[in-house]
């Protein structure tokens, strides 16, 4: 996407970014160690400033709130008045429909599609082609597999999959799902 690789959070402490305009971007696809590694930038450089990458073959609509560090990959689609959080990823052909919420640090793998008036909440990561249906509810730290159709809420802390989705298992803050 054009950007420079620095390298992992270690050549931070190399260079003086103090007299520097740089932005910086966190390209890690686990939500949970995206989390710790912003965390740890944060803690070594306060003054750290996010990027936010938006492939130009992105089409986002009005109104839509972009937090920083959120990536939106070619061909994402995200439709009029949605809100997408911090250190977000949506992947390539996703699409978030209108009026949804995406918390810090969730994600979209490629070919997830959404309804309008869906919320995900922190932390969760939908699965490759998922399908959620409109108005429905993600909690915190919620792992969607792949292929799955949501047509219910979903309760924070577990892990989901199937036609319809169903609960597989609890997981916690950290559990490695890729």
């Amino acid at each position: 996407m054009g950007y420079q690789v620095l390298g992992n959070e270690s050549v931070l402490l190399e260079k003086q970014w103090q007299n520097i305009e740089t932005e910086f971007f966190v390209a890690i696809g686990d939500n949970w160690t995206r989390h710790l590694v912003v965390e740890k930038i944060r803690t070594m450089i306060p003054e750290a400033v996010f990027a936010r990458g938006i492939d130009p073959n992105a089409m986002v609509g009005s109104s839509v709130i972009i937090g920083s560090g959120t990536v939106i990959m070619p061909g994402v689609v995200v439709n009029a008045c949605s809100k997408i959080g911090d250190f977000s990823i949506l992947n390539t052909r996703s699409s978030l429909d209108h009026d949804a919420i995406m918390n810090d640090f969730s994600s979209l793998a490629p070919g997830v599609v959404t309804g309008g008036n869906v919320h995900i909440g922190k932390f969760s990561a939908i699965g490759l082609g998922a399908h959620i249906i409109h108005g429905i509810r993600i909690g915190e730290q919620v792992v969607v597999g792949a292929g799955s159709l949501v047509n219910k809420n979903l309760d924070s802390g577990k892990v989901y999959y199937g036609i319809p989705a169903k609960e597989i298992r609890t997981r916690v803050a950290g559990d490695k799902y890729l």
